[in-house]
């Protein structure tokens, strides 16, 4: 398997090189040359998560040093759970995929522990040991730092936007030991995604640290995302015989554009729908045709707070028609569809999940009777207590995983939105 840039202008390389990379030479994305065509068939003797991501990504990695480590690198990554629940009881009932058990209670855990122990399987290179540098809205960065504490032969070096995330989140992504350092930006998630795309454009920068990348931009983030996808899709097609929709929390892109993908591979998935929150960049180029990023806004949904969501440029490079709605949900109605659905279902809700809720209310009834939808289920609800906890007026208990989280001492740096300080940052060990 070859990969080639979005942008054209730079050499394709394989899978291990472009982990590696994490961003083409030329500033754009890898993007696998071919895809593989598979069916539901080429997956009945793979139950669970573990043998279908084997089997999925396999074609993926061919000719490459992770190929022979993919089934062993998969069942340690994907070793928990990722229950899809009925929401009621009603014949149109969506199906909710639980994508929140991990050990940092958030979707981001299947990505990144597959990514860092990928790393592993390469081994450091004679130029010295991988620095994986990422911008985070929220949920990434923990993941991140639990996936990459202990690993041996990379760096991880966290940025984050000061005063932009839930206390909890903070805590999460300044908790981890080495080879793990957090760093607060002063400015917005795209302050930091900007620093992130300078400091691997800077040449000298990025040969000197080594830099690649752990968001969702690096082929070792959304390729094993679509896994659970695929294992839902093929679930619920076996129970009703129809490919379900599915309907897809997002701000990067890098969730919903693994499902796509799994989609293009073969996998029985029908339609995609996005739900945004009240930042506008994709709900506008789905009204428009024409896509024009912007400054991000604050939300409740803080992970999704993304003005110009970097895979778009993949998404941009496949034929016409792969989103079949963006759906924005404001935090009047993240709030209200919080509410509600505790008070309908006894369902609780975090709020990016609710904006996938609220998705699916603004269906039509025939849409919603034509085939199962499925809601991605992005975090664990006690991750932002204190938005959902006054909503539904119940306290929401920690899982003993995040509780955890809470014991462990914190630390992290301070810089301005400036490469100079990120540079610095990157000379030196906090």
């Amino acid at each position: 398997m070859r990969y080639a840039s979005t942008r054209g202008s730079a050499p394709d390389v394989d899978a291990a090189s472009a982990l590696r990379a994490g961003v083409a030479p030329d500033g754009g994305l890898y993007m696998p040359q071919t895809l593989p065509a598979f069916s539901a068939a080429d997956f009945t003797d793979t139950p669970g998560l573990a043998p279908l991501a084997a089997r999925l990504l396999a074609p993926f990695f061919a000719d490459s040093v992770i190929g022979p480590a993919l089934p062993g690198i998969c069942a340690d990554a994907f070793d928990f759970a990722c229950p899809r629940v009925r929401l009621g009881e009603a014949d149109d009932a969506p199906d909710i995929l639980e994508l929140f058990h991990g050990p940092t209670g958030a979707f981001k855990d299947f990505g990144a522990r597959f990514l860092f122990r990928a790393f592993a399987a390469l081994g450091q290179s004679t130029d010295g040991p991988a620095t994986v540098l990422v911008a985070t809205s929220g949920d990434t960065g923990g993941a991140v730092g639990c996936a990459a504490e202990g690993v041996t032969g990379t760096r991880a070096v966290i940025l984050f936007p000061a005063g932009r995330i839930s206390a909890f989140q903070e805590h999460q992504l300044c908790c981890w030991d080495a080879p793990v350092e957090a760093v607060r930006v002063s400015g917005d998630f795209d302050a930091c995604q900007s620093l992130v795309k300078s400091a691997f454009a800077n040449e000298a920068l990025s040969r000197a640290h080594n830099l690649t990348s752990a968001n969702s931009i690096s082929i070792g983030r959304f390729l094993p995302q679509m896994t659970y996808w695929a294992r839902a899709a093929l679930d619920a097609c076996a129970e009703t015989g129809i490919a379900p929709g599915l309907i897809i929390p997002t701000g990067n892109l890098g969730n919903a554009f693994a499902a796509v993908l799994a989609r293009a591979c073969g996998l029985p998935i029908g339609p995609v729908v996005l739900a945004t929150n009240a930042n506008a960049t994709l709900s506008d180029w789905f009204a428009s045709g024409q896509y024009s990023g912007r400054a991000s806004i604050a939300t409740l949904a803080n992970a999704m707070d993304v003005g110009a969501p970097s895979n778009f440029e993949r998404l941009a490079g496949l034929p016409d028609g792969q989103i079949a709605g963006v759906v924005r949900v404001d935090d009047a109605a993240i709030r209200n569809r919080i509410r509600a659905s505790f008070d309908e279902t006894g369902y609780i809700a975090c709020p990016h999940t609710a904006t996938g809720l609220e998705a699916w209310h603004r269906l039509d009834n025939d849409a919603r009777a034509e085939r199962r939808w499925i809601i991605g289920a992005t975090a664990h609800p006690a991750k932002f207590a204190d938005t959902v906890e006054p909503v539904i007026g119940k306290s929401v208990p920690l899982p003993p995983a995040l509780q955890a989280v809470l014991e462990r001492p914190v630390r992290c740096r301070d810089i301005e939105a400036d490469l100079a300080d990120l540079s610095h940052i990157l000379a030196t060990r906090g």
